[in-house]
């Protein structure tokens, strides 16, 4: 729940505060949870009138600004979205961006066989003659492009053991992608989804700021299901686009890319961000206890010392599987954890960027 939410709901009920005992559920009672975490984490403190705040000054360097703001816990965190997209975007990878598709530009890229169909004004005969072999030129193409971030705001992206939540995690790193598009003038945008598309900005070179507002406010809601929503979403994208999907991919990975293939198969170039807690990958729980499940509320008894390794494994097979599914479909997969710095998120998207500079 985030901080506005969490005021309004408390504001919304300060009048009938009497009435709120143990057996109070609901929002209300998630509300309260939340405030009393934050009081005794010391995260939040009772208001009084002029009381001291003690202000620390911090001098971080900038490259390691984002690994920096990605360990700050809400609501202590950075809340300009904006502000920390620029300082990781221009601390680490300014001017490293450049179009996806092929053009006839001045900047060579590579040479490949010649293939029936090629153009023959592409055909190097320099390189022939020394090699008695057909090879094309390939060219970079310095073009503008559309980029979208489809982002999963399903219940299960609220999970966080350690402060930071997979959408606070998924929140910065989007907005520093959507950043750094920007500064390459490419037109941004963003759908938000859990069962169905929940919002929609249309990529524009005018709504970077609205992108930024959606990413700000949106918070966990439905249980997810990515199919429907991402099929839904494929209509969205008549022209060719620069797609990057993070969600933590809760389903089988067949169901998976079969969500996310008819988002390739129309043309765009599409990066899947696999965002998963420390926790969920490591399983680091000792005592036996009941584990439940964020989307459907049901409870499961787990002693973990007997489940670990299994958990572990199959985790690791999950991975593993969508890894192959992606490459075999000629779609991007990046898997990153919460507590993995921002810049390297970032550096693993630009790494796939930059190979879709070359003729496909």
């Amino acid at each position: 729940m985030s901080t506005a939410a969490l005021q309004s709901t408390i504001d919304g009920i300060w009048d009938d505060r009497k009435k709120i005992g143990t057996g109070t559920t609901g929002d209300v009672r998630d509300a309260v949870d939340a405030a009393l975490n934050l009081l005794d984490s010391g995260l939040a403190r009772v208001a009084e009138d002029g009381a001291e705040i003690i202000v620390e000054l911090w001098d971080v360097p900038q490259a390691r600004f984002g690994e920096f703001v990605a360990e700050i816990p809400p609501p202590l965190g950075i809340g300009n979205l904006e502000l920390v997209a620029r300082w990781v975007v221009e601390g680490f990878i300014n001017g490293l961006h450049k179009a996806p598709y092929l053009g006839v530009s001045i900047d060579f890229a590579e040479h490949r066989g010649y293939m029936p169909g090629d153009d023959i004004r592409r055909v190097d005969w320099r390189l022939y003659a020394r090699t008695d072999r057909f090879y094309v030129k390939q060219f970079e193409a310095d073009t503008n492009t559309n980029f979208s971030v489809l982002f999963d705001v399903s219940k299960s992206m609220s999970f966080g053991s350690r402060g930071v939540t997979k959408l606070d995690y998924g929140r910065f790193l989007a907005a520093c992608l959507c950043y750094l598009s920007t500064k390459q003038r490419d037109r941004v945008g963003i759908v938000t989804f859990d069962d169905d598309i929940v919002e929609r900005v249309p990529p524009s070179a005018k709504h970077f700021d609205v992108t930024m507002h959606t990413l700000d406010q949106m918070n966990p809601g439905r249980p997810g299901a990515l199919g429907p929503p991402l099929h839904k979403a494929t209509e969205f994208f008549k022209r060719r686009s620069m797609l990057a999907i993070i969600s933590d991919f809760y389903d089988e990975p067949e169901k998976i890319l079969d969500a996310v293939k008819p988002l390739r198969f129309a043309g765009s170039d599409v990066i899947m961000f696999h965002v998963l807690d420390p926790a969920e990958v490591d399983f680091p729980y000792d005592d036996s206890s009941s584990f439940q499940d964020l989307e459907t509320g049901r409870k499961v008894p787990v002693v973990p010392d007997k489940l670990r390794e299994q958990y572990r494994e199959l985790v690791q097979d999950h991975i593993q599987a969508l890894t192959a599914l992606c490459s075999q479909n000629r779609i991007d997969y990046a898997f990153l954890n919460t507590k993995a710095p921002l810049d390297l998120a970032l550096f693993k998207y630009l790494a796939k960027r930059h190979k879709m500079t070359k003729v496909r």
